[in-house]
């Protein structure tokens, strides 16, 4: 209990003080996990959509696989993209391994199926719905996923804010290929575990804090922006 409190108070002063340290990860751990969601989203949204409208002869195993790497172990996916980065592997020339855009590789291989996976079951009913229109308006189908893409981009929202809450929190895939380095790769959750790690635990829970008001704010902001409370009113 008393760790607890600690850590209440230490999450406290770090933020009325405006630690520059944590300011600097908070930074980085957004402009990590952001980046890794829109990209994320702009490859699972439309992957979604089109596993939906599209009709071949294996689809159904596509969908199963897809569905099967929303629980892909993020450590399995950091060590995959290290091996790629690392010197001796096909993309080491590109220098790429512990930096941000390292995490940012290793975010985005783990968060896509989740989102396409959301968005497939979401965009499916909205195509049962509109399947008959569509159709009758003799609409080509890249005209058909951008008609369903668009009608549901409130509900498709959640299927990004899942994926930005699995990102903000990832710390084995991100700690392999970024290497935990300060001012240059550590984000709040490798910070965590560096803290634990060194029997800080009053420093760490006020990370912890930290870390869980940081995703709730960003996901109020986002409920807020989309308007999407109001329009479920309607």
């Amino acid at each position: 209990m008393n760790d607890i409190l600690q850590g209440l108070a230490e999450a406290g002063k770090l933020i009325i003080t405006l630690d520059a340290d944590l300011l600097e990860i908070i930074s980085l751990s957004l402009r990590v996990t952001i980046s890794a969601v829109l990209i994320a989203s702009a490859i699972g949204l439309p992957l979604g959509a089109w596993l939906v409208v599209n009709r071949f002869r294996y689809r159904r195993v596509t969908i199963a696989i897809m569905n099967a790497l929303m629980g892909l172990p993020p450590v399995t996916v950091g060590l995959f993209v290290y091996m790629m980065l690392s010197r001796s592997g096909p993309f080491g020339v590109l220098g790429l391994l512990f930096t941000p855009t390292a995490m940012i590789i290793a975010q985005v291989l783990i968060i896509t199926p989740l989102i396409a996976s959301i968005s497939h079951q979401t965009i499916r009913d909205l195509w049962a719905e509109y399947h008959d229109l569509l159709i009758s308006l003799n609409t080509t189908r890249t005209q058909r996923i951008k008609a369903l893409l668009w009608d549901g981009r409130r509900a498709l929202l959640m299927a990004m804010l899942a994926g930005f809450g699995r990102a903000i929190g990832e710390v084995g895939a991100i700690m392999i290929v970024g290497g935990n380095i300060d001012h240059s790769t550590r984000v709040l959750t490798t910070a965590i575990a560096l803290e634990t790690g060194k029997g800080n635990f009053a420093f760490a829970m006020g990370l912890g804090v930290v870390l869980i008001g940081l995703a709730v704010l960003v996901n109020l902001v986002m409920h807020t922006l989309s308007r999407t409370e109001r329009a479920s009113q309607w």
